[in-house]
């Protein structure tokens, strides 16, 4: 079977583009897409998919990227989409990205050049051991490198133009769909499954080489609102109930020493504030809030009303307002009907020379929502380290395997049938 080679450097040189293209999405914005900058992405991405010949490649007008690749076999073949988010996160800056190329990395600490302080060590990023030879890439220090997910997007788009050269490679009808706002919960908020028209997908959004992921947190956000008592501060005695400090007695009430993201892993969950501000009158904080099943997320959501409820009682002319919104949930609850998504997803892994790993993801992708949308979708890796921050890294030679991986699963899928 014909493999993918990345021996032009076309692979490196599609995600060195996309990172410099700013498409950090804004959590308080209300437009769909939350930033207008996601579509200078995407329109690059359309004009690159037209020019290796996907005639229908087109942008709409909510910033989502869809296109087909014709299928090559005269079977009956499940419709496979491949997805990936166009936006970076707004946890820190996507603003003039100057990816650094560290060519045949020997085990040596990575000293940023525009922040020297920003230094990945391998002893801090443990899968850096597994990186001796290959070319890793970073950001220059002042910002994210954006592999998260703009790895995704150049694998996709690498895979995509690999098997229109190569028509003699027996596969199905695939469909792209490239989203905006993943990283702010709204990634699928405006996709039209109707017109994607695909039985199964997958994302490329994973971490780790050899990783696909069926099972997610369950997520919720919330919005926590105190209504405080404002007055004269010479005259306040008595009277002023500041809902900062409100605020502030209900986020040190919460469990420092479990349900905290600095304080769990593996499957335990988390209540965790994101945001904060407001006034002596008038203060809100926002918080996601994170477990594998329902049940706990569910608890986690009381815990957190209780607290604010505990410590209001000593306010008695105060008042709150807590709101809890469904982002999404464990997307295993619908994979593990449809079991052949993730066999043929280990199967491709396989082929392409890794070791897959099975496993569960402390986080969410597109796929989750997707998949209780009626789209199942698992999470291939992506070859992204230490995303939504400075030290953000990913290793060209496992991007080139997920590529192969991609290559893989559209070839299986037609096999199958």
């Amino acid at each position: 079977m014909l493999k993918y080679q990345n021996n032009n450097k076309t692979l490196q040189g599609r995600f060195t583009k996309y990172v410099q293209i700013d498409t950090q999405s804004d959590p308080l914005s209300e437009t769909t897409p939350s930033t207008v900058k996601q579509k200078d992405l995407g329109k690059v991405l359309v004009e690159e998919l037209l020019e290796m010949g996907v005639t229908d490649a087109h942008l709409d007008d909510f910033g989502y990227v869809y296109a087909t690749i014709p299928s090559t076999t005269e079977k009956k073949v499940p419709v496979i989409c491949f997805c990936s988010h166009m936006d970076t996160s707004p946890d820190c800056s996507g603003k003039n990205v100057k990816p650094i190329i560290h060519s045949n990395y020997q085990g040596q600490d990575l000293i940023l050049p525009d922040d020297e302080s920003i230094i990945l060590k391998m002893e801090e990023h443990p899968d850096l051991k597994d990186q001796i030879g290959n070319d890793i890439i970073t950001a220059s220090g002042t910002t994210l490198l954006g592999a998260d997910n703009k790895a995704g997007l150049a694998e996709i788009m690498e895979a995509a133009s690999f098997l229109i050269l190569h028509p003699e490679i027996k596969h199905g009808k695939i469909r792209i769909l490239f989203t905006p706002d993943e990283e702010i919960g709204r990634g699928v908020d405006k996709a039209d499954l109707k017109k994607l028209g695909a039985d199964f997908a997958y994302t490329i959004d994973g971490e780790t080489l050899g990783s696909i992921e069926d099972e997610t947190f369950s997520a919720d956000g919330a919005v926590l609102t105190i209504n405080g008592v404002s007055t004269h501060p010479g005259f306040a005695k008595g009277k002023m109930e500041s809902a900062i400090k409100i605020l502030s007695d209900v986020i040190s009430a919460l469990p420092a020493d479990c349900l905290s993201p600095e304080s769990t892993e593996l499957k335990e969950g988390f209540i965790h504030p994101v945001t904060f501000g407001g006034s002596v009158e008038q203060a809100e904080a926002r918080f996601i809030l994170r477990a594998f099943n329902d049940e706990e997320l569910s608890a986690n959501g009381e815990l957190l009303d209780a607290t604010v409820q505990n410590i209001i009682e000593d306010f008695p002319n105060s008042t709150y307002e807590l709101k809890i919104t469904p982002q999404y949930r464990n997307m295993k609850q619908v994979l593990d009907q449809y079991p052949q998504v993730i066999e043929y997803g280990i199967e491709a892994i396989k082929r392409a020379g890794i070791v897959p790993k099975q496993q569960s993801i402390r986080g969410g992708t597109d796929g989750s929502r997707l998949s209780f949308m009626g789209l199942p979708c698992p999470n291939i890796f992506a070859g992204e380290h230490a995303f939504h921050g400075k030290q953000e890294w990913a290793s060209v030679q496992d991007m080139e395997k997920a590529v192969q991986t991609i290559v893989n699963i559209a070839s299986i899928w037609e096999e199958k049938a």
